[in-house]
């Protein structure tokens, strides 16, 4: 009877798809890798009870619309809210674990993880909305169809690019000539300590990335681009340091001429097939993405919001 009373009420089978749907495709974007970020289990389970919420409110807001409940979609702009305080949670979260990292995140990263947060919920509702949609106008099984493109699709938003795609990563020899570090050609640091040049003589590391194009080449002095690049490396090979030892700092510098990036590591595991491949994953900062040669094109007064 409670089975019977259910299907025939298709707002109830639209709310409860809709948000079974946002549940599974925030589940399917919250993940912890390498970088063990949101925390295991902890942080993960905020972030589910979160998906839960954005699930159910975009699912219910359909119903809401269609009984002309309007002032039911409020309640989206105070999701809004809330998860704008998400993504204030996630930056001051990592700001602080930040302070304690031998390699710092930097800001720009930070910032685009706090984004992506907050942004991966917003697709959590438009999920359910969507679902729950057809669902309402059609039936079940549409509703479940739209459903699974729609996560689909957000395994498609999912992949972002990374360095490989913008420029060419090479593994070149460091050099030690007295107190300068050179990676190739491009001046790293100086290093007056005898100690400190024997062990980047023995243990450092160096990659020199070369830009595919004009964008790629400014793209790459974004020093935010940089930062991530060095601690997402370090992150995934080690770092060989200590506190209170600015000279064994992993550096990035910029050879002016040419627009190359010189990269210099200190791993704690010294596989260079695992470190070409981290240094070529490395993710592409949406806010450090720049394009230059696009903006010369384009014709006339620039619109900017």
């Amino acid at each position: 009877m409670r089975i019977h009373t259910f299907v025939e009420h298709p707002d109830l089978v639209g709310v409860a798809l809709g948000t079974a749907f946002g549940v599974f495709t925030r589940v399917l974007m919250l993940r912890s890798d390498y970088r063990q970020y949101p925390a295991y289990p902890h942080g993960r389970i905020i972030h589910l009870a979160l998906g839960l919420i954005a699930g159910a409110l975009g699912s219910v807001a359909v119903p809401a619309l269609f009984n002309k409940d309007y002032t039911a979609i409020t309640f989206l702009s105070l999701a809004a809210q809330q998860f704008r305080e998400v993504r204030n949670m996630e930056r001051n979260t990592l700001t602080a674990i930040d302070r304690q990292e031998l390699v710092p995140r930097g800001a720009t990263y930070i910032e685009g993880i706090s984004v992506v947060f907050e942004g991966r919920n917003y697709l959590a509702i438009f999920t359910a909305f969507m679902t729950s949609l057809v669902v309402t106008v059609t039936n079940g099984y549409w509703g479940s169809a739209v459903g699974l493109v729609c996560m689909l699709a957000v395994l498609r938003l999912m992949k972002g690019k990374t360095i490989k795609e913008i420029a060419r990563v090479e593994r070149i020899p460091v050099r030690v000539d007295g107190p300068n570090i050179y990676v190739g050609g491009i001046y790293i640091m100086n290093v007056g300590v005898g100690v400190d040049q024997q062990v980047i003589a023995e243990e450092a590391m160096g990659f020199v990335l070369t830009p595919k194009n004009g964008d790629a080449r400014v793209t790459l002095a974004n020093m935010g681009q940089r930062q991530a690049i060095l601690h997402d490396v370090s992150t995934r090979l080690g770092v060989y340091r200590d506190d209170g030892e600015p000279s064994l700092l992993p550096m990035a510098k910029l050879e002016l001429s040419t627009g190359k990036l010189g990269v210099l590591i200190l791993p704690r595991e010294k596989d260079p097939d695992k470190a070409m491949k981290a240094m070529s994953d490395v993710p592409l900062l949406e806010s450090a993405v720049r394009m230059p040669t696009e903006a010369n094109r384009t014709k006339g007064d620039v619109q900017h919001g």
